[in-house]
């Protein structure tokens, strides 16, 4: 296990040097000059040319590249190029409420994901099942910026149930729960909707084995079955779909943010791509990357915990 896990901390190390690469070129063809952004554009040239050799724009790509690089390696992300504060800090300033929101939202959707793919295999062909998989297809169809503004209309502005802006700053347990809860619902939704079919899927194969048809011959009860036989040999799937949508969670957080006005990694990516702020872009993605890798490492270790017979190789 543990060669596994070095090997699988190589390739992670392999692939964020690559994603490194890529968002580092790619940010600097996007238009727009970020000493004009910061100077405005009356700003003369001697102070645009002191700014640029200030924020070090005047060295060639590869030096910048080289000391962007070097800089990550010792666990420097760079300053951002307006507000001149550490971009480590200002990502770490706001990271927990993104954080937070999208664990929420994954505890919310596993829950009411994993019970309704069982539901609906158990009742195959039948009205649940058909209500489970219109459900499930509604939830795929739906973007994220949509579904938020309809519980916004429906939670928000006409029951008044939810605030409508979620500071994240409540006073009180229950504010802060109230904050957070819409906006968690929100993406939870929709990776309820993956997990619902996949978990369908996943449960009608192994309802279809020979080990199942033989407990249920010997009169062991459909529950017992289904719960206690059949659930965890069908969790493989469940769990790389959950892990493999966790990344993509991560990204609708950012539309969601914005959506319901909350502090966390959305308004900094806004603020970067407006302002042409490389370095926190660079930074932004820097950390994306960094919870992807992790997130399909333990997804792989997950494996060996359900199931006993995966070998780690």
């Amino acid at each position: 296990m543990i060669g596994f896990v070095l090997r699988r901390l190589g390739f992670a190390a392999i692939t964020l040097a690559a994603v490194l690469t890529l968002v580092f070129f790619v940010v600097r063809v996007l238009p727009g000059d970020p000493t004009l952004v910061i100077l405005g554009d009356q700003a003369s040239t001697q102070a645009i040319t002191l700014l640029r050799e200030r924020l070090g724009l005047d060295q060639p790509v590869w030096m910048q590249y080289l000391t962007f690089i070097g800089g990550v390696a010792g666990g420097n992300l760079g300053t951002s190029l307006v507000s001149g504060r550490p971009v480590l800090q200002e990502v770490l300033n706001v990271l927990p409420h993104t954080l937070q929101l999208t664990a929420l939202a994954l505890i919310m959707g596993v829950a009411l994901g994993l019970p309704a793919g069982v539901w609906a295999a158990a009742n195959r062909n039948r009205i649940p099942d058909y209500v489970t998989r219109v459900v499930s297809l509604l939830g795929l169809s739906a973007p994220a910026f949509v579904s938020g503004i309809v519980l916004l209309l429906v939670f928000a502005i006409m029951l008044r149930w939810f605030p409508v802006i979620s500071g994240g700053r409540g006073a009180t347990l229950l504010d802060r729960g109230r904050d957070i809860f819409l906006p968690a619902l929100n993406l939870a939704l929709i990776m309820a909707a993956y997990v619902t079919r996949v978990t369908r899927s996943s449960m009608l194969e192994v309802l279809s084995q020979d080990y199942v048809r033989t407990a249920m011959a010997k009169g062991a009860s459909n529950t017992a079955v289904i719960w206690r036989h059949a659930l965890r040999n069908c969790l493989i799937p469940v769990v790389t779909v959950v892990g493999l949508y966790l990344g993509i969670l991560i990204g609708n957080s950012v539309l969601t943010e914005i959506v319901f006005n909350r502090p966390g990694l959305g308004r900094l990516i806004v603020g970067a791509l407006n302002q042409r702020d490389y370095a926190m872009l660079q930074g932004l993605m820097v950390i994306y990357t960094l919870i992807v890798v992790l997130v399909n490492l333990a997804t792989d270790l997950v494996y060996g915990l359900i199931d006993p017979r995966v070998q780690y190789r």
